[in-house]
């Protein structure tokens, strides 16, 4: 096999990084019930910048079907309804005060149709990502072999075994996002 003068585990590591965030990503796109994985991607334009939902308010689940936001700062409340309003959940916040009331509705089939949407949509996200590291390793290859510290063979096989990494973790995308279609359109 080829020396260690390339770092495969690196590459694996930001691979499997893609597939924990498409986890997360579709930990959002709950069914039924109400969850607060669902607003977790979420995230509010505050004091500036982009901040995660949880870093604004405290969300909690009262009922099976509620959602509530608790925002800490008074005037963060209309950007996080408009953030909630604006995402692609499909979600109808109601402003109480500094509390943000939302009602998960009983998802519908064309309302099921579009989250399997959202869902492919995030799987293709994360295959770029998992496909923009290969570019990297390949680049970090190429460069390598162009300085002389590593062969053409050697380069040959650390390109072939990152091709294969690549072709696993795309599989493993396209099974999570075949699983979690499955279960969306479940009634």
């Amino acid at each position: 096999m080829a020396d260690n003068s390339f770092d495969i585990a690196d590459f694996e590591r930001r691979m499997d990084g893609a597939l924990s965030s498409l986890g997360r990503e579709f930990g959002g796109l709950r069914t039924g019930r109400a969850s607060t994985a669902l607003l977790e991607p979420l995230n509010v334009d505050a004091y500036g910048s982009k901040m995660p939902i949880d870093q604004v308010g405290t969300i909690n689940i009262p009922e099976a079907r509620l959602l509530t936001v608790q925002v800490w700062d008074k005037s963060m409340v209309a950007a996080v309804e408009k953030c909630i309003r604006e995402s692609d959940l499909g979600l109808n916040p109601q402003t109480e005060g500094q509390l943000i009331r939302i009602v998960i509705p009983d998802l519908s089939e064309e309302r099921r149709v579009e989250i399997k949407k959202i869902a492919a949509k995030y799987a293709e996200q994360a295959r770029i990502a998992v496909r923009n590291v290969r570019r990297d390793g390949m680049d970090d290859l190429k460069k390598a072999e162009r300085d002389g510290a590593m062969s053409q063979d050697d380069q040959r096989i650390w390109a072939d075994e990152l091709q294969e990494m690549t072709n696993k973790h795309v599989k493993k995308i396209d099974e999570a996002l075949t699983q979690k279609e499955a279960e969306i359109m479940q009634v």
